[in-house]
C-alpha cells in the first residue's frame, strides 16, 4: 500500500464567517507531483497554510506522515519544505550567505547542507555575486534551495514560476522533476499556469470555492480530455500499419479527413515522427490536440 504523506478528513476553515475550506477530504501519497488547481479564493493558499502550521483548522482532522494531534503535527512539519510565492531574500547577500542565515534561523546543524543544496538547484557558480544581481529564475531557485535545506520529504511550492520568462519556467520545471525523480520528494505545486502544470504533475487536485471538485491522475486527465497526437501524412492506411508494427499500438483512430489520432505516445512525438519518416511517409502535420488542462478545469467549474 502506498504511504500517505498527508490526509485531510472533513477539513474546514472559516475566516470571520467566510468559508475558505468546506469539509475537504484529501489524501496525498508519497512519490507524486500534485498539481493544485483553483481560481483565486478557491482555498489553495488556505490549505497550504494549514499543512505548514501557519494557520489552524476550524474543524476536521489532519494527518502528516500518519501522525495527528497538535504536538505530533508540529514535529512532522520538520519533514516539510515550503516556498510561498516570492521568496524572502537578503538582496545584498550572496546565495551561500542567504542559506547560512536560513540554516542558523531554523537550527539546522549540518553546514554541509548549504553546498549540497546549492549544487542541487544549480547555483554553485554564483560565488560572491549578490542576490540583487540574480535573474528572477535564479531567485526562485534560491527560494527553492531555502525550502530544501532541511532535506524535506514533502515540498510545497506556491506559484513557483510566477513572473518567470520561458527559460526560467523550463529551469524550475526541470528542477521539480529532478527532485521528484532523484530524491523521491513528494511535491504539491500550486500554479495558475495550467499548461505548465500539465508538463510537470503526475496527479491533479481541482479546487473550487473551498471544495475538492476532482482528483485525477495524468492518465485519467488524458482520457477525459481525449488528448492525442494529430498525424497528417500522404498515406493514412500506411500510417496506421506503421503505428501497429513499429510503435506496437492500436490506440488510434482514422478521421474522415484522413488525420490519424494517436491516443498514446503523447510524450514521444519525436519518436512518432522518426518512425513515420523512416517508413517513407511524408509527414505534413504532427501536433498535440484535444482539451487542455485549462479547458477541462473551466468546463468543470461551469458544470458546478
Amino acid at each position: 500500500m502506498e504511504e500517505s504523506i498527508f490526509e485531510a478528513k472533513n477539513l474546514t476553515k472559516k475566516y470571520r464567517g467566510t468559508m475558505a475550506l468546506d469539509c475537504v477530504n484529501l489524501t496525498l501519497r508519497r512519490g507524486e507531483i500534485y498539481g493544485f488547481i483553483g481560481e483565486n479564493g478557491a482555498g489553495k493558499t488556505t490549505m497550504i497554510r494549514l499543512i505548514t502550521g501557519l494557520s489552524f483548522p476550524t474543524d476536521g482532522k489532519m494527518t502528516l506522515f500518519g501522525k495527528s494531534g497538535a504536538k505530533e503535527l508540529q514535529k512532522q512539519r520538520a519533514r516539510i519544505g515550503c516556498m510561498v510565492e516570492t521568496p524572502a531574500l537578503y538582496k545584498n547577500m550572496t546565495a551561500q550567505q542567504n542559506l547560512e542565515a536560513q540554516r542558523i534561523q531554523r537550527g539546522i546543524p549540518d553546514k554541509e547542507c548549504i553546498q549540497e543544496t546549492l549544487k542541487l538547484v544549480g547555483l554553485t557558480d554564483t560565488g560572491k555575486k549578490a542576490v540583487r544581481h540574480f535573474s528572477l529564475g535564479m531567485r526562485q531557485r534560491l527560494g527553492i534551495a531555502m525550502a530544501l535545506l532541511n532535506d524535506p520529504e514533502f515540498l510545497i511550492l506556491d506559484e513557483p514560476i510566477n513572473g518567470l520568462d520561458p527559460s526560467g519556467i523550463v529551469e524550475i520545471r526541470k528542477l521539480m522533476k529532478r527532485l521528484n525523480r532523484e530524491r523521491g520528494i513528494t511535491l504539491l505545486v500550486s500554479s495558475h499556469v495550467l499548461s505548465e502544470l500539465y508538463q510537470t504533475a503526475t496527479q491533479y487536485i481541482l479546487l473550487h470555492q473551498g471544495h475538492v471538485l476532482e482528483e485525477l491522475t495524468q492518465q485519467e486527465l488524458d482520457e477525459k480530455c481525449k488528448r492525442h497526437i494529430a498525424i497528417k501524412t500522404n498515406d493514412a492506411t500506411k500510417t496506421t500499419t506503421v503505428l501497429e508494427s513499429t510503435l506496437h499500438t492500436a490506440h488510434f483512430q482514422v478521421m474522415p479527413d484522413g488525420v490519424v489520432r494517436l491516443y498514446d505516445n503523447l510524450d514521444n512525438m519525436e519518436d512518432v515522427a522518426r518512425v513515420l519518416s523512416q517508413a517513407g511517409l511524408l509527414v505534413t502535420g504532427l501536433s498535440l490536440a484535444g482539451d487542455s488542462l485549462e479547458d477541462y478545469f473551466l468546463h468543470r467549474i461551469e458544470g458546478e
